[in-house]
């Protein structure tokens, strides 16, 4: 670079209001919101904690490839530590390389529920490593519960399964019952409203999960 072009550089800078060689300022970190997940009777049970935006949004982890989900899920588990949760449990999405021991775990196997994908396959290494899961002291979920055959081929690991309401739509409350089958409790997500609490405190279920009981709110760091 010539003398006159490293000056013009320079002065263009500081006319600018930025000094050479400034680094561009650091991304904002990704944020964590939690909604709360109760008894019928209104006691606190848990969380599930979800990925949002640097600004606090959801992101639309369910269309990223795994290893993005992954990714966003090593950010919610790498919160746990700092949020007062009290005796609630962490409810955590978890893809099938949490599963297979290729993404690390945090120790907080007491407190930690973790709710595997409804796209997981229940290969021979996955069912695999729900059994050492639940051997190391983590609880486990299924999410998002149509009765698949990958997740009637989990459900015997399962401590808790969860099903979206407006699946009851289609299936109808016997799929609650063969939720239940393995000794899980069954918890209901998007409760939407005062009526579909009512339903589903009828229909059976153990735990209530959904916006008119407490919408996602974003934890600031």
């Amino acid at each position: 670079m010539s003398r006159e072009t490293a000056s013009w550089t320079a002065r263009h800078a500081l006319s600018s209001g930025v000094t050479p060689h400034a680094q561009a300022p650091r991304p904002s970190p990704p944020q964590v919101a939690r909604q709360p997940i109760w008894s019928p009777e209104g006691v606190l049970h848990g969380y599930e904690l979800l990925y949002r935006t640097a600004d606090g949004t959801p992101a639309g982890v369910d269309s990223w490839d795994e290893n993005r989900q992954e990714d966003a899920t090593e950010a919610v588990l790498s919160r746990i530590a700092s949020m007062e949760l009290g005796t609630a449990l962490a409810f955590v999405n978890v893809t099938r390389g949490y599963l297979v021991d290729t993404r690390a775990l945090p120790p907080h196997r007491g407190q930690l529920v973790l709710e595997v994908l409804e796209t997981v396959p229940a290969d021979d290494d996955s069912l695999a490593g729900l059994t050492r899961l639940r051997d190391a002291g983590y609880r486990l979920a299924l999410d998002d519960f149509t009765a698949s055959a990958a997740q009637l081929a989990m459900l015997p690991w399962a401590d808790y399964v969860k099903i979206d309401c407006r699946d009851l739509l289609q299936h109808g409350s016997a799929l609650v019952e063969l939720a239940r089958s393995g000794g899980a409790q069954v918890v209901a997500e998007r409760v939407s409203d005062r009526a579909l609490v009512d339903h589903c405190v009828a229909w059976g279920f153990d735990l209530l999960q959904g916006d008119v009981l407490g919408p996602a709110a974003t934890l600031r760091a």
